[in-house]
């Protein structure tokens, strides 16, 4: 039977959770805790208030460290008892007999269970104490505690093209919010306008209390149970930026190995590129993006590419899929319908079509997080116009889903399924530049998903195969890959690169990578122990000579930070309510729209995600550093002021950098008197200072905004800093602006004049490049951009490129005098602060860090050609073409099949937490779906056996009564059968 458990809400750091609905604890039970105070809640106008009334629902998040709190996590599951002497053990161990702890009771269902971890209070907790715990051989990791508060907005949203009828009934269920009624509704309402599985049973596990408060620990235990009580489908609405807290992902992990299928909101962070949340948008779980009723992606839809694997890789695509949701109809708090929009209502639209497609498979033993993925991927509809970033692989066909599943046989299979660099728009952003000879390699991150089993491996290595009649040779290919594939996925990064002798060369280029995987077969009697199932790669490029020097700009990608897993502030502070900076700073996220720009300007935009000793700045006319928030080694400081020298060009976009404003814009929990502190400003000016400073030019700690106009284009600065020095003979423009660190720091208002804001400098030496300066990067920024400063960029690119200084700058009333600097001293590092833990230059030494070894360049491994003498595929694009799937063969199912009267829960009747047993009632008996077929031909023998003899008895005997025939027992067993139903 398919179950689920249903997660309704938002969450941030690392997530959030649940709104009470069916048979939920009592407040008392769900919050054992009594030190909350409510976080500050926007009004929210009341759902029932309206009869249908249009609400985008718009999820706010804020997470921070509990104090003295962790969880440890275990080895195995593990009784209450033992868990307690293994931490006793351990923190004996220390060696500080005046250590205070305790453990934290977790008063909930999950907890008359073994569990795998525990909740542990250590006043003044040292590293030391902290080490033993981990040093002991039953305990994993050890990892904070994380608080976590949610704010639900409903914002007005435009009445969609045509309805889509899903009503919720759950008249006993109030949230005081009705979130979690509208998703449960979607799902299983089984009155007024039914949900996709009315039948279906469900598991509400609450995570939130009434004020908004949830924490990691509450999510940890309603996970448990739900492994525990067997769940087979769990729709999360939820989301957030934080894929690095641990115990969160690992249980997630965990979830789908024990073949729960997981649907979760991609999020609401659109239109903005690189704001997909978690855990949608891990490989094991199934993402989903919303659209309208007229096909088109939803505004609010968060957008891939995935930033887990920055700064060296490439994201992954997400969503998976898209559906409805803008303006779906359903249930009110209480009663009559309204209307809600937002990834948190598509999600459950997928759930529910999850669990009527699990209900119909005959062979349940084929029904797994990677099989299900598989089926809905590879039945979904391609949206025209639109990338793979916005729709994945597109809208949910659940009649297309349905044949592939019913004729499905367990195998591996890729996402996207193919590489196609001239397709677009699709493939954006892939198939928006062509590759060329001496380029940075083009990394195409595909995920592995693996139907055969929850784990796997690749046999021997993936074998590259171009076709020479279509000059697959004049690309080299470099593949790396997962060494195991688990849960259900595993990645294969696929790099491309021109081959030398095709350095002018201009043309399409073919070839294909074969990928074979490997899983434990369940029963053992397979050939081997193993199935096996092998797949193609199909790749496509478009190759074009070697761009001039003048054409290519490299981005810097290495030294950009985000969250998490650090606090790195937005740029700009006027955004309160989005305080993290956490969109990855790519040309292909938060920068998308500067690189289109660059792109239609004829710019060749590479992306370099390796220190600067990595590249051959010969290749590149400008190097962009934009919203550089790491440190530098010394090597690349002294390699950069070398490649300068020999006509490399610089720009850079700064950001603000104030030790005090940092202080003053750090998070405070008066519940857990926990600070958390900014690692570094907008941008790390003290380290792009030790950058620049042998040309003598410095970025200040001051902090300003403001409108002004430059070159008759209105411009504006958003939380910018200032030139503190720069060379006499170098040109500077200067800006009237507003004093924003005084208004932050004193709230205090002033107008600061001749502010410099931009330079431009010229090197001494012969052939050498050009340096370009600016404060402030949000105006490139598709973050919180208000005013785009396109134009200055290409006349910069002018400048630095072809040495064409902008006349509307180098005559502009506004400049002025380079500074000197003389008079202010220059920016330094916040004391204490940690930019060491997330730094990838610097480690902790002794409470002063110091930069690291410098680390080995990356180094591809090509693989070995082994060319065909035949021709291409002509067209990429077709849906997955899964193993013994005919989709004209396959027959829909009788929709007018038996169906039980269902009861609505008596009020005070629990549905989610109190079944007796650890069984859930009406569970399907998969040995029985498997036989029935080979039933129902015994039967019909038998009966055609009956009816001859009959026959035959009639023909040799006189006439009389007949006897009443007895039913055979398979059909009795059907009959009685007949009307159960899966649940969920």
């Amino acid at each position: 039977m398919v179950l689920f458990l249903l997660l309704a809400s938002t969450l941030l750091g690392m997530l959030a959770g649940l709104l009470p609905v069916v048979g939920m604890q009592s407040e008392r039970e769900a919050n054992p805790r009594s030190d909350y105070q409510p976080p500050n809640l926007q009004p929210l106008p009341s759902p029932a208030s309206s009869n249908c009334s249009q609400l985008t629902l718009k999820l706010e998040f804020s997470s921070e460290v509990v104090e003295h709190e962790y969880i440890v996590a275990f080895t195995g599951y593990f009784s209450e008892k033992a868990r307690s002497l293994y931490i006793s053990s351990a923190l004996r161990g220390a060696g500080d007999k005046n250590l205070e702890w305790h453990i934290v009771p977790r008063e909930n269902p999950a907890s008359d269970f073994p569990s795998d971890f525990e909740l542990v209070h250590i006043k003044q907790a040292s590293s030391s104490s902290l080490l033993t715990l981990e040093d002991h051989p039953y305990i994993k990791r050890v990892t904070p505690q994380r608080k976590v508060f949610r704010t639900l907005k409903y914002i007005p949203s435009p009445e969609p093209a045509a309805p889509f009828q899903i009503v919720i009934d759950c008249s006993s269920c109030f949230s005081g919010l009705g979130h979690g009624t509208f998703v449960a509704g979607v799902i299983a309402s089984m009155r007024e306008c039914q949900g996709f599985a009315p039948d279906s049973e469900l598991h509400i596990f609450r995570v939130f209390t009434n004020n908004q408060v949830s924490y990691t620990s509450w999510f940890l235990d309603a996970f448990n149970y739900a492994i525990l009580k067997k769940i087979d489908v769990l729709n999360l609405s939820i989301g957030g930026p934080d894929f690095m807290d641990h115990p969160f992902v690992d249980k997630v992990w965990e979830l789908t190995a024990n073949k729960v299928i997981m649907v979760s909101a991609i999020g609401n962070d659109g239109p903005l590129y690189g704001t997909l949340n978690n855990p949608a948008d891990q490989m094991d779980v199934i993402g989903v993006g919303g659209i309208d009723f007229e096909d088109n992606i939803a505004r609010f839809s968060s957008r891939g590419m995935t930033t887990w694997e920055l700064p060296g890789g490439y994201g992954r695509v997400k969503p998976d899929i898209v559906t409805y949701g803008s303006g779906v109809r359903g249930s009110g708090l209480k009663e009559g319908c309204r209307s809600l929009s937002g990834t948190s209502v598509a999600s459950p639209v997928v759930a529910g079509a999850v669990t009527l497609l699990a209900s119909t498979v005959l062979n349940r033993e084929l029904v797994n997080p990677a099989s299900m993925k598989q089926a809905l991927i590879a039945s979904a509809r391609r949206l025209p116009g639109v990338n793979m970033f916005e729709q994945g692989h597109g809208k949910l066909d659940l009649i297309r889903a349905y044949q592939i599943l019913n004729s499905y046989r367990p195998q591996a299979s890729l996402s996207p399924s193919y590489i196609d660099l001239t397709e677009c728009p699709y493939m954006w952003p892939y198939c928006s530049q062509p590759i060329y000879y001496g380029g940075m390699p083009t990394i195409v991150n595909v995920t592995i998903l693996n139907g055969m089993g929850v784990t796997g491996r690749i046999v021997d290595k993936p074998i590259w195969q171009p076709y020479l009649p279509q000059n697959g040779d004049n690309i080299d290919v470099a593949v790396s890959y997962s060494p195991v594939l688990w849960p259900w996925a595993g990645y294969l990064a696929v790099s491309i690169s021109v081959a030398k002798k095709a350095a002018s060369w201009e043309g399409i280029a073919q070839g294909h990578v074969m990928v074979t995987v490997a899983s434990p077969a369940e029963n053992d009697s397979e050939v081997g122990g193993e199935l096996t199932s092998t797949v193609k790669l199909p790749i496509k490029v478009k190759i074009v000579p070697t761009p001039p020097r003048s054409k290519r700009v490299l981005w810097d990608q290495y030294h950009n930070l985000r969250y998490p897993p650090g606090y790195f502030p937005r740029d700009n502070l006027r955004m309160k309510n989005d305080p993290l900076d956490w969109n990855g700073d790519h040309v292909h996220t938060n920068f998308r729209d500067m690189y289109q720009h660059l792109r239609s300007m004829g710019y060749f935009v590479e992306v370099l995600g390796a220190p600067l000793t990595c590249f051959d700045a010969s290749q590149y006319g400008t190097l962009l550093m934009v919203d550089s928030e790491e440190e530098y080694f010394p090597e690349e400081i002294t390699k950069l002021r070398r490649d300068i020298d020999n006509g490399l060009s610089l720009i850079i976009f700064s950001d603000w950098y104030n030790t005090s404003v940092m202080r003053k814009v750090k998070f405070y929990d008066e519940n857990t008197r926990q600070w958390w502190m900014p690692d570094t400003g907008g941008a790390n000016v003290p380290a792009l200072n030790d950058l620049i400073s042998v040309w003598g030019m410095a970025f200040s700690d001051g902090l300003y905004e403001g409108d002004f106009t430059l070159a008759d284009h209105d411009m504006y600065y958003a939380s910018g800093c200032s030139i503190a020095r720069f060379p006499e003979d170098g040109i500077v423009i200067a800006k009237n602006l507003k004093d924003q660190g005084l208004e932050v720091l004193k709230q205090e208002t002033a107008v600061v004049e001749g502010v410099p804001i931009l330079g431009l400098y010229q090197t001494p030496s012969e052939g050498g490049g050009r340096i370009v300066l600016y404060g402030d990067s949000n105006c490139i920024d598709d973050s919180h951009r208000q005013k785009d400063c396109f134009w200055l960029l290409d006349a910069l690119l002018q400048y630095t490129s072809y040495s064409m200084t902008p006349p509307s700058l180098s005559h502009s009333h506004s400049r002025v005098a380079p500074p000197v600097g003389a008079e202010r001293p220059l920016p330094q590092r916040l004391e204490g602060n940690h930019l060491y833990r997330y730094s990838k230059v610097l480690e902790a030494h002794l409470g002063d860090p110091k930069p690291r070894p410098l680390p080995a360049c990356p180094h591809l491994s090509w693989a070995k050609p082994q060319p065909l003498n035949e021709t291409a595929p002509s067209n990429l694009w077709k849906h997955q073409k899964l193993l013994s799937v005919d989709l004209d063969k396959v027959a829909l199912p009788n929709m007018k099949s038996y169906r039980p009267q269902v009861r609505p829960l008596s009020p005070g009747e629990s549905g989610a937490w109190d079944i007796p047993g650890g069984i859930m009632p009406g569970r399907y008996n998969q040995e029985v779906g498997q036989t029935i077929p080979v039933f129902a031909f015994l039967g019909a023998m038998v009966v055609l056996s009956f009816f001859v003899v009959q026959l035959t008895k009639a023909k040799s005997k006189p006439k009389r009564r007949k006897p009443r025939i007895k039913r055979p027992t398979y059909l009795q067993q059907q009959t009685a059968t007949a009307g159960k139903n899966p649940t969920v």
